[in-house]
């Protein structure tokens, strides 16, 4: 018997040239907007000239890294010094991220670890988060259509997650002409984001016909669109392919399960300086190859075939098997010049804290088999 559900934002708008109806949309929900930012601040001066023109007394809030907990608690303070209603995040998946905790913990009373997963209570949040618009500049997270916030714990040395169903935005604008200025590198980290993000809730214990569908076609799209975006960022076509996958991945990935990679990215994220898709890249196609070696000592034959499915949609031939999959995204990452691991100070001394902080990621909890310890070990060595 099937039985899913599926939440998203309660508004999403794609297309080239969307942020000019941000404004007018931002005045229905509110009088004082606190506009979050990356420390790229170019990028979100097109909105704020926007907002100007509204009369709206607008205030910002400057992401300059990965979002830490300390930073979102230095955005919520000013959100209530200066009486924000209403919150826009404009920027990559982080400055995403962060906007959505302000949001959420403007309306909730407490101490954030009071909600955090892992590292706090994980209590619920008992009210709705204040309004909310996304906005990505980036094609790769989905953070616009997601309902949680990765933040880093300095103390901790781990990233975990807020989440709650409100804190899905009010609002998505996905206008594919922000990505358009991102650098090669950033084009390559976020779109292998992406990449990941519909594969791995393609394969999860908890995947669904609507996610499904979803992931297939984001698959199709990243294949054909990545290495174009990547070699010449001007190709509108490939930027609009890789913008539609990155909400596709986000959306798959709030209504399923993710996986692995991502079990180990939140800890590696915490412990190295690493781009999110960087680590997602270098640890693909080794928890691809470990999970379909385990599937076949368990004979599991569902999942094994979601591999081959996802080895004919990512290279297009019908004889395709998850073999083939797994040397195209090697092929893939050299192509997109995709660093190992080892060039940002992982040596094998880090394995026994990543697995450990892996074993208690909620993302481990979709992977499509259960991994020893022996099998952890694998996917890091190759990984280096």
């Amino acid at each position: 018997m099937i039985r899913f559900e599926f939440a998203t934002t309660s508004r999403i708008i794609f297309g080239r040239g969307t942020l000019k109806e941000v404004p007018a949309l931002a005045t229905q929900m509110g009088g004082r907007p606190l506009v979050v930012t990356g420390k790229n601040t170019e990028r979100a001066a097109p909105l704020l000239d926007l907002l100007k023109t509204t009369g709206m007394q607008t205030f910002t809030f400057g992401v300059t890294g990965e979002p830490t907990v300390e930073m979102t608690l230095e955005g919520v303070q000013l959100a209530r010094k200066k009486a924000c209603d209403v919150v826009i995040g404009i920027g990559g998946g982080s400055v995403i991220d962060v906007a959505k905790a302000i949001a959420a913990l403007l309306t909730n009373s407490g101490d954030i670890m009071d909600y955090l997963e892992v590292i706090g209570q994980g209590q619920p949040l008992t009210h709705a988060s204040a309004a909310c618009i996304a906005i990505p500049t980036t094609a790769g997270t989905g953070a616009e259509v997601t309902r949680n916030s990765v933040l880093s714990s300095t103390e901790h040395k781990v990233k975990v997650s807020l989440r709650s169903p409100t804190m899905l935005p009010d609002l998505a604008v996905i206008d594919p002409e922000l990505t358009y200025s991102m650098p090669p590198s950033l084009t390559a980290s976020t779109g292998l984001d992406a990449l990941t993000q519909n594969l791995e809730p393609f394969v999860s214990l908890q995947s669904n016909p609507l996610t499904d569908a979803l992931c297939r076609e984001g698959l199709k799209r990243v294949a054909r669109s990545l290495r174009r975006a990547f070699e010449n960022g001007s190709n509108t076509t490939a930027r609009e392919d890789m913008a539609i996958a990155s909400l596709f991945g986000g959306l798959a990935l709030a209504n399923s399960k993710l996986g692995a990679v991502h079990g180990f990215a939140g800890t590696m994220g915490a412990m190295f300086s690493i781009p999110h898709g960087v680590i997602c890249a270098c640890l693909l196609p080794h928890v691809m190859e470990v999970n379909v070696k385990a599937l076949q000592r368990k004979d599991s034959l569902k999942f094994l075939s979601r591999f081959d499915e996802v080895a004919r949609l990512l290279i297009g031939k019908p004889d395709a098997g998850a073999k083939d999959g797994i040397d195209w995204i090697h092929d893939l990452c050299n192509a997109l010049d995709v660093a190992p691991l080892f060039e940002f100070g992982i040596t094998e001394a880090h394995f026994p804290e990543m697995i450990a902080g892996a074993k208690r990621a909620s993302s481990m909890k979709g992977n499509p088999v259960e991994l020893t310890d022996e099998e952890f070990i694998e996917i890091l060595r190759k990984a280096l």
